[in-house]
């Protein structure tokens, strides 16, 4: 997709989008055999419920078409959350992500390697983490800045209760 057409796109769905208040994530567009896919990734601090993508696409689609922005060629439009696998590139995705186990691509400056913790809390500078112990081991904190982070992604996890189990 072009620059520009990016820009257009973003520029018309984006006024859309957070009148839903939701934020606007991504923007993709590629082909799908002879039609164009137009993928629109929202979320919120919440999530997103499906109703909530439905209604958005009306939205979108009705917009699409009082525009030119598309062209004259045959399209498909997406609008859905982000994936669970989802990269965290941006402040509030590490916020949204406190609580959860994150798995830390680091910079050599930091060590290298990979780093599996769980987010306690985020501020401007980076994350407050903890390991968890590994063999009986107990936890323990790390500080990691954000300077240190190559790439950052949830883990996915299916054995760990709720917070509503454990407080039961």
């Amino acid at each position: 997709m072009s620059t520009t057409q990016n820009e257009r796109l973003r520029g018309l769905l984006e006024p859309l989008v957070h009148a839903k208040d939701l934020d606007l994530e991504e923007i993709e567009l590629s082909r799908a055999g002879r039609r164009g896919l137009l993928r629109v990734i929202v979320d919120s601090d919440e999530g997103v419920e499906l109703d909530a993508c439905a209604e958005l696409s009306r939205v979108i689609s009705e917009k699409l078409d009082e525009t030119d922005v598309m062209g004259q060629g045959e399209y498909v439009l997406e609008v859905s959350s982000p994936g669970a696998d989802r990269p965290l590139t941006q402040h509030r995705h590490y916020e949204r992500a406190i609580g959860r186990l994150v798995k830390l691509q680091l910079s050599p400056e930091a060590g290298g390697g990979e780093l599996v913790t769980r987010i306690l809390a985020v501020d401007e500078d980076g994350l407050d983490t903890e390991v968890p112990g590994v063999k009986g081991r107990k936890a323990t904190a790390r500080r990691v800045g954000f300077a240190e982070i190559v790439k950052a992604r949830v883990e996915i996890e299916f054995n760990r209760k709720d917070k509503k189990e454990e407080e039961a």
